[in-house]
């Protein structure tokens, strides 16, 4: 996942086969492909103005570069 800004986020095409889970707070919202379901981008709680993006579903798109960041999901708050 890459943190894009909700001002830099566009969703261009797909919206119909997209569904959405919420969890605990209700706060942040995860989408995912009715079709085949994977898990292409989510509007964090933390952050809500930020939508964190899985890059490997992007067309044409090299994540050669991009750091990672191992996290612990148990461990966030």
């Amino acid at each position: 996942m890459v943190k894009v800004s909700e001002r830099q986020f566009t969703l261009l095409a797909g919206a119909a086969q997209l569904s959405e889970y919420q969890f605990h707070s209700h706060a942040a919202r995860h989408y995912f492909c009715k079709v085949c379901g994977i898990y292409p981008f989510h509007r964090k709680r933390v952050t809500p103005d930020t939508f964190g993006i899985n890059v490997f579903c992007l067309d044409d798109f090299d994540p050669t570069g991009i750091p990672v960041r191992q996290t612990v999901g148990a461990g966030m708050p």
